[in-house]
């Protein structure tokens, strides 16, 4: 989890001020956390708890204005509504990594995706993105190399996964779909060669760029063993002690579920 919102901070400055290269600070003192880090901290939150999600969504965006959040999602939020909207923005992959480490078996955590993402993003292609974002970081962690979860992917979301990012680049724009840009934040990860790489690869799209490093970034840290420590410590410093005591406790019961006794 600590991946996605380590993108989503370093994200956070490209997404009004796009880039097309790979060759740039990775935090700034404008380096802040978006609607992304707060609602995959809200999916931890449930996890840890009563499994609501409408509950935490709603709770944590009233704890959390202005931090950039879908005018549909907040307009749901706000009525305080309990039906979804439909939408097929890149929203519930974005939020869903906690799942991927709070279950231990594939199915479920496709199942759990699929019941995040569904109480707002119920298009196809919402709840395709989030199981999608959730199946990659579960077989990274469990050890699949590369090759693996590309075809796993490809196979199973019908995910074109076998494009370039030098080829992506030129034409790419702002794109807040999943499927216009889960696929492209997958292949970030897939053509990285380190956590860091990952989130530079996902940024130099040029695109929605919090979210994308956020969605490379959760990946990233499952198949590269975690997040470096000096990046993870700048993220850990730009967090609220509410957002952090969350992260923490979901990492120590995620840890103890992983190795137990």
């Amino acid at each position: 989890m600590m991946g996605a919102i380590a993108g989503d901070l370093i994200g956070s400055v490209y997404e009004a001020w796009p880039i097309k290269h790979k060759e740039f600070p990775l935090f700034s003192g404008d380096s802040t956390f978006t609607d992304d880090t707060v609602l995959t901290v809200a999916s931890a939150d449930a996890l840890l708890t009563d499994g609501d999600y409408i509950r935490a969504y709603q709770k944590y965006f009233a704890r959390h204005p202005g931090r950039g959040y879908g005018a549909s999602f907040a307009n749901w939020a706000v009525s305080r509504r309990t039906l979804a909207y439909g939408s097929f923005g890149n929203g519930a992959a974005m939020r869903v990594s906690p799942v991927a480490w709070a279950k231990g078996r594939l199915d479920l955590v496709l199942d759990e995706a699929r019941r995040s993402a569904a109480v707002t993003h119920d298009h196809p292609e919402g709840l395709k993105g989030a199981m999608a974002t959730a199946a990659a970081i579960f077989l990274a962690r469990k050890g699949a190399d590369k090759a693996a979860i590309r075809r796993y992917l490809s196979e199973t979301f019908g995910y074109d996964l076998d494009r370039n990012l030098d080829l992506i680049r030129p034409d790419y724009s702002f794109d807040v779909s999943c499927q216009g840009s889960v696929p492209e934040s997958i292949i970030s990860f897939l053509e990285s060669v380190d956590f860091e790489d990952a989130i530079r690869n996902a940024i130099s799209l040029g695109g929605d760029a919090d979210t994308m490093a956020c969605i490379a970034g959760a990946i990233a840290e499952a198949f590269y063993g975690g997040v470096p420590d000096k990046i993870a410590a700048e993220t850990r410093a730009r967090l609220d002690a509410g957002l952090l005591d969350v992260v923490d406790r979901f990492c120590h019961h995620s840890e103890a579920s992983e190795h137990p006794g």
